[in-house]
């Protein structure tokens, strides 16, 4: 699939297939994601991929809209450091926001569905990945082949129209 043409393609999935992802295609996934834009080149990010399907169902109790973590084929926790400040939050968040992002795109490039989630019970979280004090699990991705329909081009995406979203020179 060509850039543009993922871009177009990627859509939150929620229903996954059995079949497995391939672990190379989780590499080039997580590469995307290593390589995202990171302010300063901090990388405030580790990657843990989690295909065990016990696993996935606990990893799936740390919140409420998780549940489909537990049904997917994989999924990637992104563990980031407790932020110092008020800066350091607000530049963690964009670059977390980048590696998810990266790692959705490269994802649907591949044909593979990815949906994202929130985490809120930490405990839990760290008892499932293993990570250590002054880390935080930040987002989830589930990752796997949709169940409903395969990933293609969204002709009629439900977003606010261009013309309302793009201002030129002044609002």
């Amino acid at each position: 699939m060509e850039t543009w043409d993922a871009i177009r393609a990627r859509r939150n999935v929620r229903q996954f297939t059995d079949e497995p992802v391939p672990e190379e295609a989780l590499d080039r996934i997580l590469e995307a994601g290593r390589r995202a834009p990171s302010a300063g080149n901090w990388q405030p990010w580790d990657f843990v991929v989690v295909t065990d399907r016990a696993q996935l169902a606990e990893l799936a109790k740390v919140w409420q809209g998780a549940q489909h973590v537990a049904r997917a084929a994989a999924a990637i926790a992104i563990v980031a450091p407790e932020p110092e400040d008020d800066q350091k939050s607000a530049l963690l968040q964009y670059d977390l926001g980048q590696a998810t992002y990266a790692m959705m795109v490269a994802a649907a490039d591949l044909g593979i569905g990815t949906g994202h989630a929130a985490a809120v019970d930490q405990d839990q979280a760290r008892a499932v990945l293993g990570f250590p004090e002054g880390h935080f699990l930040a987002y989830l991705l589930s990752v796997g082949h949709p169940s409903d329909k395969p990933l293609a081009v969204i002709n009629r995406p439900d977003r606010r129209p261009f013309d309302e979203v793009v201002h030129r020179g002044r609002w």
